[in-house]
């Protein structure tokens, strides 16, 4: 008999409006202007940049770490936007090494549509925790991954990790 992947959280990705297209916004403008970080899963609010845990993540405690300011390419930013964007870079692997124990890390920006960005009108950093033999049969035989912890509660993991 067939396991049943229960991801009901997923239908809010497949639903959602294109963006980057003018059609679905710029959630990194949108969801720090909601002043909601917990339900937009904002982790830290810097003076130029933020953290948030990916919404969509490819494994538990994948944060996003972006600037307010909308720019799509790395040589827009200023000084003190890639200070402090290096400086949460830093920040976050400590806080996902305390809150998970991972065996290693992705850290990475995909620039541009071409390059694999999502949002590609505005630039973010992806760090993304991965431990030793989490390319199972799900990722490599189904292009599945099995995200075993709910968000929020990934979310209310990571930000106790932060405030150590």
């Amino acid at each position: 008999m067939p396991e049943t992947l229960w991801a009901p959280w997923r239908m809010a990705y497949i639903e959602r409006p294109e963006t980057g297209t003018g059609t679905g916004g710029d959630i990194f403008v949108d969801l720090p202007a909601e002043n909601d970080d917990r339900k937009n899963l904002i982790l830290f609010r810097g003076q130029t940049a933020f953290t948030m845990l990916n919404a969509f993540p490819y494994t538990n405690g994948h944060l996003l770490i972006a600037p307010y300011r909308q720019v799509a390419d790395v040589v827009e930013l200023n000084d003190a936007e890639l200070l402090e964007i290096n400086q949460l870079v830093a920040k976050g692997v400590t806080w996902i090494r305390n809150a998970y124990r991972p065996d290693g890390f992705n850290i990475g920006v995909n620039m541009g549509r071409a390059a694999g960005a999502g949002i590609p009108q505005h630039i973010h950093w992806h760090i993304v925790p991965r431990w030793n033999g989490d390319t199972n049969f799900m990722t490599a035989i189904g292009d599945v991954r099995v995200i075993p912890q709910d968000l929020h509660e990934s979310y209310d993991r990571l930000l106790e990790a932060s405030r150590i």
